[in-house]
């Protein structure tokens, strides 16, 4: 009778024997915070589509910011809504946009308790709810790479960790570092959405953050979700422009 010389189920016989050998762990420490911040807004709003996910009045943002670092928390990432789009998305690199005033605001009363991410993207901002610029029919990348940088050197100046560019643009990030150091905020860190993919998933942050595009779709800058080895190329991509 044939017997299994590797019996791998001794390592699973007790809780205790199994957080011995467990090789991931998650906890609190790991997560990081959405807040939706609104321009204007006297009032939180409920997102229906997301459960317990509320857009907070910039004023209610230190509250929600302290209850995160109760829970252990260390990061927060800030999506804006604002109250004036334009085709330029020009309030998303305003000095005095809303989510340049919520980093400055959660920078002054926590300091260095909380870590604060900030999205760097143009779907809320514009007009046409497109996470770049248009020209003609159709998507400028490079113009849309200027703008990325115009937004991410902006949050720098406000006090963000960490920008996280979500517009996938051909060579955002080596964009946006180059920026970054040309203002000597060569600290501030860059957590890219590498792989972002067209997918009705994402349609309850369409909702949250009020970025549906007006017309069209994102089929021709974002992933489709059909072709794994393209996402992990972007991913590829992007730590090859972190490290340059």
């Amino acid at each position: 009778m044939s017997f299994p010389t590797k019996r791998l189920r001794r390592l699973r016989i007790s809780e205790k024997m199994r957080e011995l050998v467990q090789e991931t762990t998650l906890t609190p420490k790991d997560f990081i915070c959405p807040v939706f911040v609104q321009e204007d807004l006297k009032s939180r709003i409920k997102v229906e589509s997301m459960s317990e996910i509320e857009r907070l009045p910039l004023e209610e943002v230190n509250q929600e910011v302290r209850e995160i670092i109760n829970l252990g928390i260390p990061a927060i990432m800030l999506f804006g809504i604002p109250t004036q789009k334009d085709e330029a998305g020009s309030s998303a690199f305003d000095d005095e946009g809303i989510v340049q005033k919520a980093i400055t605001q959660i920078r002054k009363e926590f300091g260095d308790k909380i870590v604060i991410m900030a999205d760097v993207c143009l779907c809320q901002f514009t007009s046409t709810g497109h996470c770049g610029i248009i020209h003609g029919d159709k998507i400028d990348n490079d113009v849309s790479l200027e703008t990325l940088a115009k937004i991410a050197v902006s949050q720098a100046k406000a006090g963000v960790d960490t920008v996280s560019p979500s517009a996938m643009m051909d060579g955002q990030v080596a964009a946006i570092r180059k920026a970054l150091d040309n203002e000597g905020f060569t600290d501030v860190s860059i957590m890219s959405h590498s792989a972002k993919h067209r997918s009705n998933f994402y349609s309850p942050f369409r909702d949250a953050a009020e970025c549906a595009p007006k017309f069209g779709d994102r089929k021709t800058y974002q992933v489709p979700f059909t072709n794994a080895r393209e996402a992990m190329m972007e991913v590829e991509t992007d730590i090859d422009e972190e490290e340059t």
